[in-house]
């Protein structure tokens, strides 16, 4: 199975929450990681199934990395109907009011693009004890089961 990971990031983590679900994920899987700012939209293709993982920065909004790849869906409009997807969100539950709002925005633009989501937006709140990873990881790895019991 082909798959993309997207990161949108400002310092890194999302970056890194990437390289460890793939390192995680074993043989089997035919993975490539991308900042969102190198990738067009209209680029994506349906035989592969997309990780976006992005942070949120400043007051609610995505990171730079992420900016480009919005904008492109905004000023093309592609059809991603054929895109199937899933999120996960690095947010600061202290900012209540904008926490994770960085996946949510790309995660409303995704799916207004037609594009189909697998799987719940996963969320992870660097105020809690837990590292990114541990929650990403079996994320993750529940998004996979969807998808192949969906192909079953």
């Amino acid at each position: 199975m082909k798959i993309h990971f997207l990161h949108g990031t400002e310092t890194g983590n999302s970056e890194m929450v990437c390289e460890d679900i793939e390192a995680d994920l074993g043989p089997g899987f035919e993975c490539t990681i991308d900042s969102l700012s190198d990738v067009d939209p209209s680029g994506l293709d349906g035989d592969t199934f997309y990780f976006f993982v992005t942070s949120t920065y400043g007051t609610g909004d995505l990171p730079a990395t992420a900016q480009p790849f919005v904008e492109a869906l905004e000023k093309d409009n592609p059809d991603l109907s054929h895109v199937r997807f899933a999120i996960f969100g690095l947010g600061d539950m202290i900012f209540e009011e904008t926490f994770s709002h960085g996946s949510q925005i790309l995660m409303d633009k995704l799916l207004a693009a037609d594009a189909r989501m697998v799987g719940d937006r996963g969320i992870h709140d660097a105020s809690g004890s837990d590292m990114p990873e541990d929650i990403a990881i079996p994320w993750a790895h529940g998004i996979l089961a969807s998808l192949s019991a969906e192909a079953a």
